[in-house]
């Protein structure tokens, strides 16, 4: 009996017959016909309220459902989840599905509606967005089936509990491979970029022709051959490529509803993915008050792994990072020439003074790249129409902003450390194009 009071339920239709009976009954006080309408009416709702609960009740197991969650969540991405449903009753139902969602999402009217037939099985499809990394609860799945009298609704309680982890964004690294691929095969390996210079993998001797460089001459075989002959080498495969990111206080910026950071981690993924692929060692470190997950740079098969797992659960904390610490640890554990990654967010050239003469020492053993943020929102304060004094005042201070941000990129080029200014959305894209840049010129 317990079981039937939490499953059954009554729509609205049967309160607003009760509504328009009662009224009846108020009118028929005064004119007696109407209190015998009204006295038939409530016999009839009884009745058709009897024979839509018979209904819902007659069948078991009447609802099966099968429900597909992916294995993990890509956090800023599109996720989808399926629903299959079965009915087995005799007639036409209308469902209507409450996902009990993780409280992340925040969507507490989330409902579904479709109508089955009797043993076809329907799929609903619908797509959740997370915007913050870490463990997603997904609750059972309620389900209020009504016939078509629509007087009476009967619960059912239907799949498992499960807790989703969600990772830094990896539906898109499929889609950043095939991009590079097709818009850069000569960075990607379609045939080999060979570099005159001091490589450890040695190719062959030739003879010399204009623009070999003077210092691979071969005197032992030039003096041989009697005419002027140079090693050559080829490009040096897998070189070590970290990602470097900054927990400090300015990668808590919101764009879009997510952290820079998160912004910093995404890019991080994709791009360790594309490394790996071109056979160079992928690796990363985070740093604000100290250095943490540090993975070495690797050419295996597991390294993405370990990538995904150390960025799972990278939180920004409420301090200045320490710049010091940063280049004391490259200095004892990243010992070979590098390309060094560094996302981080300067909004003035003060702020770049002050970690510029840490950023200068490890450029002297490192190729450093640092990436920073453009403010999308001051853009496009700027590029609306100025109506007031002091709506020009803020746009010639957001104008003062966006050109500082140009200045700490020429600041860093000044001493020779390249960099790249990105807007969060485009930021994998830019990331990845530099390094593909860098990767075809033969740089690191």
């Amino acid at each position: 009996m317990q079981n039937l009071y939490n499953s059954l339920f009554l729509n609205n239709r049967f309160f607003y017959g009760v509504g328009m009976l009662s009224m009846l009954f108020i009118v028929g006080y005064f004119v007696p016909f109407f209190f015998w309408i009204a006295k038939l009416g409530v016999f009839f709702l009884v009745l058709l309220t009897l024979v839509d609960m018979l209904l819902l009740f007659s069948t078991k197991n009447a609802l099966q459902l099968e429900r597909i969650l992916p294995e993990r969540l890509s956090n800023g991405d599109d996720n989808t989840v399926q629903l299959h449903l079965t009915s087995k009753y005799k007639f036409k139902v209308k469902a209507e599905i409450l996902e009990e969602l993780p409280f992340q999402f925040q969507l507490h009217n989330f409902s579904l509606t479709e109508s089955l037939t009797r043993n076809k099985t329907v799929q609903i499809d619908y797509i959740v967005s997370p915007k913050k990394r870490g463990e997603y609860n997904f609750g059972r799945v309620n389900i209020f089936i009504t016939t078509p009298f629509q007087l009476a609704s009967k619960k059912f309680e239907l799949g498992t509990e499960k807790t989703l982890k969600c990772y830094p964004s990896f539906l898109k690294i499929q889609d950043f491979s095939l991009k590079a691929i097709s818009n850069n095969l000569t960075a990607i390996g379609s045939r080999k970029i060979r570099r005159l210079g001091h490589s450890l993998e040695f190719e062959q001797i030739k003879e010399y022709v204009s623009g070999d460089d003077i210092r691979t001459l071969n005197w032992k075989a030039t003096a041989k051959r009697n005419q002027l002959m140079v090693n050559q080498y080829i490009d040096e495969k897998s070189q070590p490529v970290y990602a470097i990111i900054d927990k400090g206080r300015t990668m808590q910026m919101d764009f879009d509803k997510l952290h820079l950071l998160d912004y910093a981690i995404n890019a991080t993924l994709a791009l360790s993915n594309i490394i790996l692929s071109k056979q160079d060692k992928a690796g990363m470190l985070t740093f604000a008050e100290s250095v943490d997950n540090f993975v070495v740079a690797e050419q295996r098969r597991s390294q993405m792994n370990l990538i995904s797992d150390a960025l799972y659960n990278v939180k920004t904390k409420f301090i200045e990072a320490d710049y010091s610490l940063l280049y004391a640890t490259i200095k004892r554990k990243i010992t070979s020439r590098s390309l060094l990654l560094l996302y981080t967010n300067f909004e003035t050239i003060d702020a770049l003074n002050r970690q510029l003469p840490y950023l200068r020492a490890i450029a002297k053993n490192h190729l450093l790249i640092v990436i920073f943020f453009e403010n999308t929102e001051l853009i496009n304060f700027t590029e609306q129409k100025a109506k007031t004094d002091s709506d020009v005042y803020d746009k010639v201070i957001a104008e003062k902003f966006m050109y500082e941000k140009k200045q700490i990129a020429n600041e860093l080029r000044k001493y020779g450390i390249q960099s790249v200014l990105s807007t969060p959305g485009n930021l994998t894209g830019n990331t990845i194009n530099k390094y593909l840049e860098i990767k075809s010129r033969g740089l690191h």
